[in-house]
């Protein structure tokens, strides 16, 4: 997308004079012959509207020769941008939709359940009186079996069983009483001088 703006500002930001490569892009991109062809005739406009420009001998190149070589120029540029736009646009809607990579599998349609009961009530609403059918059973599918539990886990399973069970067996530590200071010889100020400040 980016390249496709750079490419169709690049005649008009110049002038027409760099019409060329945007057209040069277009002829390798889309590999027609008739871009091929427009490319040849950009560059010859191209390199016409600027000998024309070249050939007014009047001092500020305000002569017939200088406008007309100007709004060759410009004109050309315009319409160079215009058909880069529509072609490009074209050749990228008319490719088809780019297939999976072979490494990366194509993602499946999703589960649509089928609709045996036509509406069922909401969730938390009684089913409405006219409705007593009695509903047929219906084979629920075995689970698939999940992924093993790796060895590695039951281990560390194990262990940190080991060690809650340790903890349990540990006595409590006694823990001071916040309370009373006198009782805690740690507290802040509590080292024989008095009350502390």
């Amino acid at each position: 997308m980016a390249l496709r703006v750079l490419f169709a500002l690049l005649p008009v930001l110049s002038c027409g004079f760099l019409g060329w490569g945007t057209m040069l892009r277009l002829a390798v991109v889309t590999r027609r012959p008739r871009d091929w062809w427009l490319l040849a005739v950009n560059c010859v406009l191209t390199v016409a509207w600027v000998a024309l420009i070249g050939a007014d001998q009047t001092p500020n190149t305000d002569g017939w020769q200088g406008n007309t070589g100007a709004f060759g120029i410009i004109i050309t540029g315009f319409l160079t941008c215009v058909y880069f736009l529509v072609a490009d646009i074209q050749h990228h809607a008319a490719r088809p939709a780019a297939a999976t990579a072979p490494w990366y599998p194509a993602q499946p349609a999703p589960y649509v359940p089928p609709q045996a009961h036509p509406q069922r009530p909401a969730y938390g609403y009684p089913p409405p009186a006219h409705q007593q059918q009695t509903p047929t059973p219906t084979p629920t599918p075995a689970p698939a079996p999940g992924p093993a539990t790796p060895p590695r886990i039951g281990q560390v399973r194990a262990e940190l069983d080991e060690l809650s069970e340790l903890l349990r067996k540990q006595t409590p530590h006694p823990h001071p009483n916040p309370q009373n200071p006198e009782a805690n010889p740690r507290t802040p100020g509590n080292d024989g001088e008095g009350p502390a400040r």
